[in-house]
Parts: C-alpha cells; sequence; structure tokens
C-alpha cells in the first residue's frame, strides 16, 4: 500500500513555487519509484523550491526522493534546506555526493553546514574541500558562535586603493577564482586593512584613467568579526548596506558579508521572537516531530499552569462574595481578557522594538509615558462602555461603578507591565521575547481579579 500523498489541495497556482498539477506528478514519481521522470520534473525548477519541497516531505517520503533524487542534490539545493532537517539529508546523501555538493558551496555556506556537526562529521567534510578552502572554514570556524567571523564568507575581492580603473577591470577579467556573486571591490592598504569600496556599477561606469579612491562609497564600514550577528544584521538594516568587509582584531580584512546573508539573520531574529512569544521554542518547525514539538511546548505549558494557580488562588480569598453575587463571576473574565490583550499589544511593540533597536535608553522614558497614557486612556473608554452595559444587563449602578474601575486600574497595569517587564529582563540579561509573556499575563490576571473583586467586596457587600 502506498503512503498517503501530501496535503496539496490548497496550494495556489503561482510563479514562485510548485503548482498542484507539478505537486502530484512528483508524488506519483516518488510512489512509482520513478527517478528519471522525477528528474526530468524538477529539472527546471529552483534550488530553493526543491529544498521547500524535501521540507515538506514526510520523513518516509523524504528518503524515498533522495534515494531517487540524491544524485542531482548539489550545494545550492543543501545550502537552501532548513536546518531542522539538513542533518537527516545529510546522512541520507552517498558520500560522493555530499562531498561535490560541498565543493561548490561559499565558504559561509559550508561554516553554516557543518558548524552543529560533530567533529568526525566535520572533518569529513573538511577533507572534501580543496586545501585553501578547507583553511578559509576553520578560520570561521575559530571565531565565537553567532558572530560576524561564522556568518561571513572568505572570498572578498579586493585591489590596492592606488589602482585605476582600468587595472582593476583587467585584473577582475584575468581572475578566476572570483566568486559567483560579489557586489563591491574592496580597497586595501599595504597592510590589507580596508580603507573604502566601490560598486561594481559605478566601476564599469567610470573611465579607465579614474582612481578607485575616487569613487569610493560614502556608506563605507566595516564590521569586527566578532561582532554579534544580530548587530549585524541591524547595521544592514539601519544603513542600506549591500555588503560590508568583516576584519579581525587588529583591523586585516577577513570576509564580507553580504546582504542576502544579514537579511537571513534578521529573518532569523524575528522568527525566534515570535515563537518565543509564543512559548513554542526558538527551534520549533513545521517538520518536527509530535515528540519534538511536545518537549519544546510542555515547559512553558506547565509554566503558565503554575501562574494559572496563582490567579485562582487570588479569586479563592474572594469565594464568599462571588457566592453571595454571582454577576460577579459573569464580569469577572471580562477583566482578565481585556488586560491580557492589551498587555500583548503593548509586550509585542516592546519585543519588537528591543530587537530592532528601536526602543533604547535614550527614548525608553518617552515610549513608557505613552504607553502608560494610552492603558489610562483605553481604562476610561472601555470602563465606561463596560458600565453602561453591566447597568442595563444587570440593573445595578454600584456594580457598574465596580467594573469600570476595575477595567481603568486592569489596562493601566496592563501597559505598565507590558513595557517595564520586557525592558527590566532585557536590563537583567534575559530574553525578554522568551520570559515576557507569562509574567505580564500573570500580573494583569491577579491585578485584575484582586482588583475587580477586591473592589466588589468593598462596594457591594
Amino acid at each position: 500500500m502506498t503512503e498517503p500523498r501530501e496535503a496539496e489541495t490548497d496550494v495556489p497556482e503561482t510563479d514562485f513555487q510548485l503548482s498542484r498539477q507539478d505537486l502530484e506528478a512528483i508524488n506519483k514519481a516518488i510512489d512509482d519509484g520513478d527517478g528519471p521522470a522525477l528528474d526530468a520534473l524538477l529539472e527546471p525548477v529552483h534550488a530553493a523550491d526543491i529544498a521547500d519541497l524535501i521540507e515538506q516531505l514526510t520523513p518516509p517520503r523524504r528518503r524515498a526522493f533522495l534515494h531517487l533524487y540524491s544524485g542531482e542534490i548539489d550545494g545550492e539545493i543543501l545550502s537552501e534546506i532548513d536546518e531542522s532537517i539538513r542533518d537527516e539529508v545529510i546522512e541520507q546523501l552517498p558520500h560522493e555526493v555530499l562531498t561535490e555538493a560541498v565543493r561548490e558551496m561559499d565558504s559561509d555556506d559550508v561554516v553554516d553546514l557543518i558548524e552543529d556537526m560533530e567533529a568526525p562529521e566535520q572533518q569529513a567534510i573538511l577533507a572534501a574541500l580543496d586545501d585553501s578552502d578547507r583553511a578559509a572554514v576553520e578560520r570561521s570556524l575559530t571565531w565565537p558562535e553567532y558572530s560576524a567571523g561564522r556568518l561571513m564568507q572568505s572570498e572578498v575581492v579586493t585591489a590596492p586603493e592606488h589602482w585605476s580603473v582600468g587595472e582593476t577591470i583587467d585584473f577582475l577579467r584575468a581572475e578566476e577564482w572570483l566568486p559567483d556573486q560579489f557586489y563591491h571591490v574592496v580597497l586595501v592598504d599595504p597592510r590589507r586593512h580596508p580603507t573604502g569600496y566601490v560598486t561594481l556599477g559605478k566601476l564599469l561606469a567610470s573611465r579607465r584613467h579614474v582612481l578607485l579612491r575616487e569613487i569610493a562609497e560614502d556608506s563605507f564600514r566595516t564590521i569586527s568579526a566578532r561582532q554579534d550577528e544580530g548587530d549585524v544584521a541591524h547595521v544592514f538594516n539601519k544603513y542600506h548596506l549591500i555588503s560590508a568587509p568583516v576584519v579581525d582584531d587588529h583591523d586585516r580584512l577577513v570576509g564580507v558579508i553580504t546582504i542576502d546573508d544579514a537579511m537571513s539573520v534578521l529573518d532569523e531574529e524575528h522568527e525566534e521572537d515570535i515563537l518565543r512569544l509564543a512559548g513554542v521554542g526558538e527551534d520549533s518547525a513545521i517538520s518536527d516531530t509530535v515528540v519534538e514539538t511536545m518537549r519544546q511546548r510542555v515547559p512553558w505549558l506547565a509554566v503558565n499552569i503554575l501562574t494559572a494557580l496563582v490567579s485562582a488562588s487570588v479569586i479563592a480569598l474572594f469565594e464568599d462574595a462571588i457566592a453571595k453575587l454571582v454577576a460577579l463571576a459573569v464580569l469577572m473574565p471580562i477583566v482578565a481578557s481585556m488586560g491580557g490583550n492589551a498587555a500583548t499589544q503593548t509586550l509585542t511593540i516592546a519585543v519588537r522594538g528591543l530587537a530592532t533597536k528601536s526602543l533604547s535608553p535614550a527614548n525608553a522614558l518617552r515610549v513608557v509615558r505613552r504607553e502608560l497614557v494610552v492603558g489610562l486612556s483605553n481604562g476610561l473608554l472601555f470602563g465606561l462602555a463596560l458600565a453602561l452595559v453591566t447597568y442595563v444587563w444587570f440593573q445595578d449602578a454600584k456594580l457598574s461603578l465596580v467594573i469600570a474601575m476595575a477595567m481603568v486600574v486592569n489596562l493601566f497595569v496592563a501597559a505598565l507591565g507590558g513595557i517595564l517587564i520586557p525592558l527590566g529582563l532585557e536590563k537583567a540579561g534575559a530574553d525578554p521575547a522568551l520570559a515576557s509573556g507569562t509574567f505580564v499575563t500573570t500580573v494583569t490576571d491577579v491585578v485584575g481579579f484582586f482588583t475587580f473583586l477586591g473592589l466588589a467586596a468593598v462596594i457591594l457587600l
């Protein structure tokens, strides 16, 4: 019996991914074990789309696919495959296919491929490289994890700062080692210190006698190999860089980072923040198994149930009041829900601001004041609205006053917690995206229940 095919009925027809008909034909070729048909179907397909296809297949179907198609897996496809399943794919590739694929990859892609491997596996990959490529990868691996030194590629196009445009063009035409893609020619002094760079467009548009230093870009800046890759992505995004030279501790040129790698880091940073805010683990992926998914989610659910018990204990303090006035039980979830939603809104803005560095010590006080005013204003607005609804519903002016006052207090506290908790965690060196949600929800629940039930006990009973 053949395995059920992947669900593809909702796949939209676009130019940016495989069509439904293509997927059906590919699945049929896999089921039939028809390697030539699979090769023919994927021959015109971009490497990124093939990588997406591999990621979306179930493990048994993925193994069948790789058995049929492994000979066509090249460096471009391998570098596009998500890290969550890349090791699984590598294990199933014949050694000669893997080594040939690695030889085609830029040094930064090779580093990304092997940095999390065990030492024996790393050595097997390194042994497949040429001496110069192997030395470049090994140098990159000496830099700290998640640093610019790991992100950079060692293949850099350089020219002496005193060269002319004509000399540079002649040099580029004569060289065979040039990277497949590069955007700048980096100018260096005799000690290999980068002093500027020239875009290829400016190079081709200038006359041969013009000196490179005369057409160097104003955007030039260097990045330390020890710089955190998240900061590197921020610099690229802020200053609209296309590439940037990387220097060692002595300001000598050791590599270059290009915009595609910087934007990949930025995407990863945003993805991690979203996953952490949801408490599902920064490494969660669609391809994870049930056990892996549970392992990532259970810890934060356990923390959440503990904080929920704290909220429940607050409610228990007012058990008699709730028993005497059933309307409190009806209205109580509204206060907590509104507080939680308001806190999440503020928290999301704060975490995003910290991640993009738009929220900093320089403007933190202004942002805190703004959020408090917004929280207070929303509290007054929705407190009044809910008071009117409560009066129409229960015909009790005192109960309407209680719900209005509780709403004002809780939305104000939600805004306060939503901005101060992530700021506090950031200052303490913790990841605000990872822990803020649980703390903020607990604060709004406890304050909301205590305020509403406490006011009810004083005013109504």
